[in-house]
């Protein structure tokens, strides 16, 4: 397994294991967050573990030109519960990701120093949230980073049933609006797939990828 050191550098992702773990260690700066996600590289770790560096085989993607959401979608958008917001909330969203109880999870992936970190990008303008309110009450959302025509979707959130999907779609329509060419899920999970989501192979990413922007 690649450690790596204070350089700030990755190894090519086709090194990846099987699951797509591609290295350890090194730190979230800026500089070495921007390279990764711009190589297809993302970070997920626990507390108390080496920062781990992902690059899974298959991708979970959307393509907002393409996109059609699914009929239960579909009917959750049309009820009109929900008002939405862009990037005006970071720091909430991001705190709402990271202490919102899930099912079947006792902690959360989201670190201290992943909070932080992505605090920083947001700062920087790298790092853009979606917020679902109910009223004047911040009900759900999700965040990201922001590549120049890919979004690499992070985590989201729901304090009450469906506003997680809200955000969801209301992001892909603004994609489509804006003209980017992929909203990036990372790794497979059900939740996504019965949105809409599909996994394509890590090499058509990477090209989609490095022709963005």
């Amino acid at each position: 397994m690649r450690v790596l050191n204070s350089d700030i550098e990755f190894p090519a992702v086709e090194n990846a294991g099987r699951e797509g773990l591609l290295c350890i260690g090194g730190d979230l700066s800026p500089e070495r967050l921007l390279l990764a996600y711009r190589n297809g590289i993302f970070p997920w770790y626990s507390e108390g573990d080496p920062i781990c560096w992902w690059s899974p085989p298959e991708r979970m993607v959307v393509f907002p030109r393409d996109y059609v959401a699914p009929k239960n979608l579909r009917n959750v958008l049309n009820r009109k519960l929900f008002t939405v917001t862009f990037n005006r909330e970071f720091e909430k969203v991001i705190a709402g990701c990271r202490f919102s109880k899930r099912n079947g999870q006792d902690g959360t992936w989201l670190t201290q120093e992943m909070h932080e970190a992505y605090l920083e990008m947001h700062r920087l303008g790298h790092a853009k949230s979606v917020e679902v309110w109910q009223e004047d009450e911040l009900v759900g959302g999700l965040y990201g980073m922001d590549m120049d025509g890919v979004f690499c979707g992070e985590s989201m959130f729901s304090q009450v049933p469906n506003a997680s999907k809200y955000a969801f779609a209301f992001l892909i329509e603004k994609l489509k609006l804006e003209n980017y060419r992929l909203l990036d899920c990372q790794v497979h999970n059900h939740h996504l797939e019965s949105l809409g989501a599909k996994t394509i192979p890590r090499k058509d990413f990477i090209q989609i990828l490095r022709h963005s922007g």
